[in-house]
Formats: structure tokens, C-alpha cells, sequence
């Protein structure tokens, strides 16, 4: 298997398991709908810590599923539209006739 075969399949396989939990799922569902999102806006939408906020951001990030972008003193969030490109073709194999 190339180097580029086993990255993709890590790249599905951590983008596959950030979308499964409900809380990133939801997340990345708003990020979509305003664009970007701060770590403090996260915390509003989903009432949890700020702790348990950062581990969700960061399993997103680490999946490739959403960057960040310093402005200020704040760090925005945002989608990574070619990953989900990326991944919607993989998910596209699975429906083709």
C-alpha cells in the first residue's frame, strides 16, 4: 500500500471518528452555519467546560476537519472545506451505481 493510500485511510478513519460523537458533530454543524466559531462560542453552544470544549476542538483540528486562525487574542475555528470534500468522496464510493 503507497504512503499516499495509508494517509488517506487515516485521514477517514480520524475524520470519521470526530463526526461520530454527537457534541463535534453538532459543533462542526454550527461552525458551517456561521463560518467561524471561538473556543468561547463552542462553550455557549454546547453548555460544557472550557476543558472538555478545547478536547473536542482539538480532536476536530487533529482530524483535519476544521483550522484555526489566531485574530487578536481569540482563535477562531473554521471548516476545512477540501478535507470534507475529501471525505465525501471517499463516502461517494459507497453509493455509486
Amino acid at each position: 500500500m503507497s504512503t499516499g493510500v495509508k494517509n488517506d485511510i487515516r485521514f477517514i478513519e480520524k475524520a470519521m471518528n470526530a463526526i461520530a460523537d454527537p457534541c463535534r458533530l453538532s459543533i462542526l454543524e454550527e461552525i458551517a452555519r456561521r463560518g467561524k466559531m471561538c473556543c468561547g462560542d463552542v462553550q455557549g453552544l454546547t453548555g460544557l467546560s472550557q476543558p472538555t470544549c478545547s478536547h473536542h476542538i482539538k480532536l476536530l483540528s487533529e482530524s483535519e476537519l476544521i483550522e484555526c486562525a489566531k485574530e487578536g487574542r481569540n482563535h477562531f475555528f473554521s471548516i476545512k472545506k477540501d478535507n470534507f470534500r475529501r471525505l465525501s468522496l471517499f463516502l461517494g464510493k459507497f453509493y455509486q451505481e
